[in-house]
Formats: C-alpha cells, sequence, structure tokens
C-alpha cells in the first residue's frame, strides 16, 4: 500500500523539513506542524491514508514530540491510526486533532489508546464531534491515565452525562491541570452541569485552567462555582465566557474575589454584566483582591459608568495588569480614562485590546487584535502564532503547549 499510494505532497514537503532540522543534532524535541488551514504554503489536507504513512514514519523518529494535525480529514479512520502511533512512539507530548471530524467511535479507540499511554500530557479534540458516548470513553480514561495534563474537549457536543462523569471523575484525579468543556449540547434549565463541577472544585487540588464556555450558565450556575472557590486554593484561570451572566452573578463573583487569592485570569466575555456588575467587580478590585492579573468584559452591555469605574481600580490595584473592554458602549471619559492609563504606562498598549486616536481634539479608542485567547481556533498568516499579547491567558497561566 505505501508504495502503491501516491505520497501527499505538503506531507512529504514538512516531513524533508523536520528530516534537515533532525540532522544538524536537535537538543530539545520538534513539534510537526502539518494543519490544514495554512495560507502561505500550498496545502493538501492529510486524509487518514496520510496519517497512516505519517505514524509509520513517525514510529523511527526520536526527535518529533509534538504533532499538530488541525483542519485535516483524518476521521474514525485516522483515529485508528492515531492509537497505532499512540502505542508506538513513546516521545509524543503533544497530539492537536482538532477539527478532524472524528466521531464517537474514533473517539472511543482513541480514550482507551489512553488507558496504557504514559507519555501524551497535552491532547486537543477541539471540535471533533465525539458526542455523550466518547465524552463519556474519555472520562473513564481519566480514571486509568496519570500523566495526562491538559484535555480540551470544547464543541465536541458533549451531553449532560458526560459532563457530569468529567466532574465526578476530576474529583480524583490529580493530574489534569487544564480542562476545555465548551459548548456542550445541554438540555433543560436546572444547570445540574454547575452544580456538579462546584462539587468538583471543592474537592480538587491540581486543576488550574478551567474553561466552561456557552454552557447557557445563569446567575444561580455562576454561585455554584463561586460558593466552590471558597475551598479551592488551585485554579488560575477561570473562563466563562459566552453565558447568561448577569450584574447579579456579580455580586456573587465580587464577593469570592475579597477573599480568594489564587484566581489570575477571569473571562467574562459576551455576557450581560451591565453597569452595576461593573462597578461590583471594581470595587473589590480597589480594596480588597490583588491577586488578578487579567480581566476580560468585552460585550458586556457596559457604559461609561461601569468602565470608567474599572479604570479607576486600576490606579490603585497595581496587581491588574491586563484588561479588555472593547463591544461596550464607550463615552468620552471613557476612552480618555484608558487613554491616560495608557499614556502614563499604567496599562501597557499589548496588554489591552484598545489603543486611543485624537480626532479634532476628541479621545477615541480603536479596537486592538489583544485578548486573552485570540488564537484558539486560528492562528495568523503572518507574525507570531503565539504572541503573549493575543494570549495573555494562556502566557500568564501556562498550562498547555500551544493552547
Amino acid at each position: 500500500m505505501e508504495k502503491s499510494q501516491k505520497i501527499n505532497p505538503f506531507l512529504l514537503h514538512i516531513l524533508h523539513e523536520v528530516d534537515e532540522e533532525s540532522k544538524k543534532g536537535l537538543e530539545k524535541g520538534i513539534t510537526l506542524n502539518l494543519s490544514g488551514n495554512n495560507r502561505l504554503i500550498p496545502v493538501e489536507r492529510v486524509t487518514s491514508e496520510d496519517f497512516w504513512i505519517l505514524s509509520r514514519i513517525l514510529k523511527k523518529n526520536p526527535y518529533v514530540n509534538g504533532l499538530d494535525v488541525r483542519y485535516n480529514l483524518l476521521k474514525d479512520v485516522g483515529a485508528y491510526y492515531v492509537v497505532k502511533l499512540l502505542q508506538k512512539q513513546h516521545n509524543l507530548i503533544y497530539l492537536n486533532l482538532m477539527f478532524n471530524d472524528i466521531g464517537p467511535e474514533g473517539g472511543e479507540l482513541i480514550a482507551k489508546a489512553l488507558h496504557k499511554n504514559t507519555t501524551l500530557k497535552y491532547l486537543r479534540m477541539t471540535g471533533n464531534k465525539i458526542e455523550n458516548k466518547g465524552g463519556m470513553f474519555f472520562a473513564a480514561m481519566l480514571q486509568i491515565n496519570s500523566s495526562l495534563e491538559t484535555l480540551d474537549l470544547g464543541d465536541c457536543d458533549l451531553g449532560m452525562q458526560s459532563v457530569i462523569a468529567f466532574a465526578t471523575v476530576l474529583t480524583q484525579n490529580q493530574a489534569i491541570k487544564g480542562i476545555n468543556l465548551n459548548r456542550p449540547i445541554l438540555y433543560g434549565e436546572q444547570e445540574e452541569s454547575t452544580v456538579h463541577i462546584g462539587h468538583m472544585l471543592k474537592e480538587n487540588h491540581c486543576l488550574v485552567e478551567l474553561h466552561m464556555c456557552k454552557h447557557n450558565m445563569k446567575n444561580c450556575g455562576l454561585k455554584q462555582l463561586c460558593d466552590a472557590l471558597y475551598l479551592n486554593s488551585n485554579l488560575r484561570y477561570l473562563d466563562v465566557s459566552c453565558n447568561r451572566i448577569t450584574r447579579d452573578g456579580m455580586v456573587f463573583l465580587a464577593d469570592v474575589l475579597r477573599s480568594n487569592t489564587t484566581l489570575e485570569v477571569i473571562d467574562l466575555s459576551f455576557n450581560r454584566i451591565e453597569n452595576a456588575g461593573a462597578s461590583y467587580l471594581s470595587e473589590t478590585l480597589s480594596s480588597h483582591n490583588r491577586s488578578l492579573k487579567a480581566l476580560s468584559v468585552v460585550s458586556n452591555n457596559i457604559e461609561g459608568e461601569g468602565l470608567v469605574a474599572l479604570s479607576q481600580s486600576m490606579k490603585t490595584n497595581i496587581t491588574l495588569s491586563h484588561i479588555y473592554i472593547w463591544g461596550n458602549k464607550f463615552d468620552e471619559a471613557t476612552c480618555v480614562a484608558y487613554s491616560d492609563l495608557i499614556d502614563t504606562g499604567r496599562l501597557k498598549p499589548d496588554s489591552t485590546d484598545v489603543e486611543p486616536f485624537v480626532v479634532d481634539g476628541h479621545v477615541y479608542l480603536a479596537e486592538v487584535s489583544n485578548g486573552l485567547k485570540k488564537h484558539y481556533y486560528w492562528t495568523p498568516t503572518y507574525g507570531e502564532a503565539y504572541n503573549h499579547s493575543s494570549n495573555a491567558g494562556f502566557a500568564l497561566v501556562p498550562v498547555g503547549q500551544h493552547l
């Protein structure tokens, strides 16, 4: 099969580059970048047959310890060859399978392969629709595997059953430092998932990074998490963006931030905390909290009063170094306040998503492509893909590799 099949020219080009690198005698491993959405070179997307050839080559290569095959066409057949690679290649610590059309059967194969794997530390399954069935196999895997540190199952169509299973397993698992459970398919208004995740946070003493975007979380769900954070002393990055949290939820969060000394990054983007919610946060940040380093309130329907209050809190709180405010309702007072913070050096230009400019004597704010995780789904065509200003959340809390 190997000889009769036409070899993917993109794959051949990348492997040739790796061969040249390895001849130089490397001290550290290589991450093989075979992302199918690369715009700089002609890309023929990697199929399951291509991956079969790749897996046979990588079995003999001690230099490759990372493999990025995002946005390709592996499907469930390719997942079978991923399993073979995990069984034979014992140097691989990073594997990115994001958006490869892998379904529940492929998810089951990969999860079962990780029962015996002791080297892989970072796994991204983002966007592969493994559904509730596949999610249950990954949850079961975490009962056995003790080497995996970061697991991303965002946009995988997980169900309520599998989200609860992850919460239950993580009360015992002491290896996972970062987990992404974004956008599960949840039905009902009871928010059982946040109840279970809240319970997990009370028991878990290892988890550093938690992503819960698009959980349809409301204020009572956020209260479950905040109640747990009084007892949790290890979580540093909390992402609850794209939910249904309002000003009332900020009462609970502001209260827990008075005593919590470990949370460093909070992502509240695309909620609706408005002026009142911003004021609750700014009051706590001004007078009590001295551990939070980054806060994102992008697109939260906040007006001038709330935005100015947050800017004032930065004058007294020297720990808060990153703030992201684009998508709210700017008035002139807001523009002047953030312009002053940047001009005085209190807020660095690469630590916020706005930039001041003046027209006819009036100050305005323009958007800048900075944020906590700008390059989560994509990487830029030009420039550094993993620069700190665009991915400040991962830079401040460095749990995963290239996440």
